[in-house]
This record gives C-alpha cells, structure tokens and sequence, in this order.
C-alpha cells in the first residue's frame, strides 16, 4: 500500500491562478469596471514568460507590472494572458503564464493574493495580501503601466 497525500498548498494554488484567469476574462470581454486596477508582479525568469530583452535586462528576476487605464490586446488563454502595456510611451506585448505571477493586487478594493516561491518555504503555502486602509486613491494612481515595489502590500 502506498502512502499519498492531499497536496493542499498546489491545489489552493491553481484555485487562486484559476480566480486570476476568471477575473481576466471578465475584463477581456467586459473591461475593467469602475476603479478596479491590477499590480501584478511576476516571475520574469519563468522558461514561459515572453517580454522584451530591455525589460528582461532591466527588470532580472522579478517585475510589477500595473493594469489600469491603458492597456491593449488583452488575451486570456488556458495557461496564461497575452497583454500590451506602455512603458514610457513604449508599447510593450507580454506573455505572462499564470504559473509566473507571485502576487496579484487589486487595492481598489483591497483585495491580493500572494504566491509561495521556494525561497519563501518558511512562510504559509498561499495568504490573502493586506492592504493598508492609506494606500493613494485613484486619483493619485500613474495612468500608465509602471514597474512598482509591492513591499507595502507584504505582510
């Protein structure tokens, strides 16, 4: 008889990639809907991420990227979303596979989920991102897609 075990850590992980994918549809089909807007920080490493050389040089190992007011040819597949953002009046297409992302942020409604990555091992498999009641309103949010820290969101 062998023994097996219930992989709880993996299986809360693709239930919060598929809600990742869910919430991506509905704003491919729909749009983003009132304030909401997106940090998403990603593993730029990833054998499957596609991005520019420029930012993979610039941004080695881990980059946020924010989904807000511009933003174009969004497509959500299977394994991941294909996506344009401007970087300093320079469009960019990315190809980010969920298995990538280690935190998505929505503070519009104070709502992030966080990843573990193996160098994270001595902290929980997978935590809700709090997010502090202060953080800027959309007023005060960049209008373009920017690389940000996510450290104010970490527990």
């Amino acid at each position: 008889m062998s023994y097996r075990t219930i992989e709880y850590g993996n299986l809360m992980h693709d239930a919060m990639r598929g809600l990742i994918r869910k919430v991506l549809l509905d704003v491919e089909e729909h749009g983003l809907p009132g304030e909401h807007h997106f940090f998403i920080t990603f593993d730029t490493l990833h054998p499957d991420v596609e991005i520019a050389d420029w930012l993979s040089d610039r941004y080695p190992g881990e980059m946020t990227v924010v989904m807000q007011h511009w933003y174009d040819g969004l497509e959500v597949g299977e394994e991941g979303f294909s996506i344009t953002l401007n970087f300093g009046d320079s469009p960019e297409p990315l190809y980010i596979p969920y298995e990538s992302i280690r935190t998505f942020v929505d503070p519009s409604v104070e709502f992030g989920l966080r990843f573990e990555t193996p160098e994270d091992a001595d902290e929980p498999d997978a935590d809700m991102v709090e997010i502090d009641d202060d953080e800027p309103g959309p007023s005060d949010t960049p209008k373009e897609a920017e690389i940000v820290s996510l450290d104010k969101f970490r527990k």
